[in-house]
């Protein structure tokens, strides 16, 4: 368990907390250590394991020290031959079995923080996916991420380094003290009392280059925004426009500058801390030597050359692990806060989960129900306010409102991705609430204005609805959609890939492989949620022909800013505000005046128009 980072420094290379890290230090309680502790649980056996090979690699890493002595008292002062030879063939023995000792010790650390992290990923990947979709929305993806990523990567390392760090120190520590005292506990006590010397120059030398490295480090983030500002397409083009050439050459020319000033200093910092370390580590060995010295010449002691050669060896063997732990505490304060931060995840609750008795219905016929539904994102701000409506199976309405009124809210309501927070959606009758959450899902279909496709071939991205669909079921889906005969032109089909997102098609391809994905699931309920709103006429119009027969044999809703999606419906609800204001159909609703005239006049008949040009 050697860590590549420098030692006493702490991770990152810090040897103390920051003021942020100081204001949010966590709280350390038995309960939060038990719960980390619950991770290690499984693993017992190898940790016991690790620690018995830490003690043995402690005792093995003291043991050159100590033969040496008597390699110089029974071999060379002793003028005893086979002695030197036998002393010298165990020292390489006991070399041999450190090592290997070490080996064992590595990978039984890394096999267990490799395992703990692998069962926290599962966890919390199972977890992150149990989450309400108001989770996804409420929080940064980066943060997400983040968590999945990093943080738990860094639980290995807490694990392979920090936690192991302490044990090994500690054990060496106590074994070395252990073996000066039945040396002489006089020069014993002379080592551990200048210790403390050795640490001094490290605490100030690490405060010292972390901030020369923080400062470094904010002077890297001016230079790489100018960078970023200046060199880019965009940033160019403004740079020439105005002329700007030599200003931006300064203003790069100053921090780049500023950085290497702070570079060096901090390379010097090093340069010079080592001079006063050396200095301090020299200052033990020669005390010893006099101290010893003094007891052998004026007091006629026991002691031997060799024994002092040991435990100036001993005293050396004891400098990195009281740097060590020392200096732990500040990677121990941020190992418990990155626990803290991973828990706080694992601990936010279920907000959409199946009830104890969830209901699975034998069929769907996709009967859909809001009755007096009121929901608010905020309680502060209601969304809907007593939403009422019926959509019988094989019927369809088309939801048409201005932006933000709540038509999407609607739509998001029926597979629970949010629940009510008065009132109730009804599926065949039930609320979707008692329903078993897989079926309900599985019965409705949504096509959004944003698609989304896996970084796939387009094969790969139709079998996500339904991964054991035959090749004919994929080719009748996709004639459904209107997309087969553009993928059949494709030169690989149904294998091309698609690229990050869909980027290698157009938003009409990505829409209509989207319709055929949804097809492939076969819901009892259909739902297109402004699925051709961003479209070309043409896209459009092959979009609509892919709709217009699919709502006539099932279920559907359409949100739709384009008249001809809003007449193929058999009624149309006009949502204000969040609440029903109007509903019938095209002509009654155009006759009354009120605000689908609006709409139809601002909205509907400036895209017909449009479309017609086109």
């Amino acid at each position: 368990m050697v860590s590549n980072q420098p030692r006493g420094m702490g991770r990152g290379g810090r040897g103390f907390l920051t003021d942020e890290e100081k204001a949010n230090r966590p709280k350390i309680t038995r309960a939060l250590l038990r719960r980390i502790g619950s991770y290690l649980r499984p693993y017992w056996k190898q940790m016991t394991l690790v620690l018995l090979s830490i003690l043995l690699s402690s005792i093995f890493g003291l043991l050159p020290s100590i033969l040496t002595g008597r390699i110089i008292d029974e071999g060379l002062i002793g003028q005893n031959l086979d002695a030197l030879i036998w002393l010298i063939v165990v020292l390489l023995g006991v070399i041999l079995g450190s090592s290997l000792i070490g080996v064992l010790e590595s990978y039984l650390n890394t096999w267990i923080a490799q395992h703990i992290t692998f069962d926290m990923r599962n966890s919390l990947y199972r977890h992150l996916q149990s989450m309400s979709y108001r989770f996804f929305t409420t929080n940064k993806q980066g943060d997400i991420i983040t968590r999945m990523t990093s943080d738990i990567s860094s639980v290995q390392q807490i694990i392979a380094n920090t936690l192991t760090r302490i044990l090994s120190n500690s054990i060496t520590l106590i074994v070395a003290i252990v073996a000066m005292y039945q040396k002489n506990w006089i020069l014993a006590t002379i080592g551990i009392i200048i210790l403390p010397l050795f640490t001094l120059p490290t605490k100030k030398v690490g405060k010292t280059r972390w901030t020369l490295t923080r400062e470094a480090q904010d002077c890297r983030d001016e230079i790489n925004g100018i960078l970023n500002e200046t060199l880019s397409v965009s940033g160019q083009m403004l740079v020439k426009l105005f002329c700007k050439e030599d200003q931006e050459y300064r203003r790069y020319e100053s921090f780049n500058q500023r950085l290497i000033r702070l570079n060096i200093r901090e390379s010097m910092a090093g340069r010079w801390f080592r001079v006063v370390l050396q200095t301090f580590s020299s200052i033990g060995p020669m005390l010893i030597y006099l101290v010893g010295g003094i007891l052998m010449i004026r007091y006629d002691s026991d002691l031997t050359v060799g024994d002092v050669t040991v435990l100036v060896a001993l005293l050396g063997k004891m400098y990195q692990p009281v740097n060590s732990l020392l200096n732990i505490q500040v990677d121990w304060i941020r190992s418990m806060a990155l626990f803290t931060r991973l828990f706080d995840y694992f601990d936010m609750p279920v907000e959409i989960k199946n009830a104890p008795d969830a209901i699975i219905p034998k069929k769907a016929a996709g009967r859909i129900e809001f009755d007096h539904v009121h929901f608010s994102y905020e309680l502060s701000r209601p969304i809907l306010k007593d939403v009422s409506f019926t959509l019988d199976s094989g019927k369809s309405i088309a939801i048409v409102g201005p932006s933000g009124s709540g038509k999407s809210t609607i739509i998001n309501l029926i597979p629970r991705l949010y629940d009510v927070i008065e009132g109730s959606v009804r599926f065949d009758g039930i609320d979707v609430r008692q329903l078993d959450l897989g079926f309900l899902r599985d019965q409705v279909g949504v096509v959004t204005q944003d698609t989304y496709l896996f970084n796939g071939s387009i094969r790969d991205n139709l079998l996500y609805a339904k991964p054991n669909a035959t090749q004919n079921e994929l080719v009748d889906a996709c004639r459904k959609a209107n997309i087969h005969d553009f993928i059949a032109s494709q030169p690989e089909g149904y294998d091309s890939l698609v690229g990050n997102r869909g980027l290698k098609l157009s938003g009409g391809e990505k829409q209509r492989i989207s319709i055929a994905r949804v097809l492939l699931k076969d819901p009892a309920v259909l739902i297109f949620d402004e699925a051709t709103s961003s479209l070309d006429s043409i896209s459009e119009n092959m979009i609509q022909e892919a709709i217009d027969p699919l709502i006539t044999s099932r279920t559907s809703i359409l949100i739709a800013h384009r008249l001809s999606t809003v007449l193929a419906a058999d009624e149309i609800l006009v949502v204000k505000e969040g609440q029903i204001v109007e509903r019938g159909v095209h002509d009654d609703l155009l006759a009354s005046g009120g605000l689908y005239t609006e709409l139809y006049e601002t909205q509907f008949r400036r895209a017909l128009d449009s479309t017609n040009e086109g």
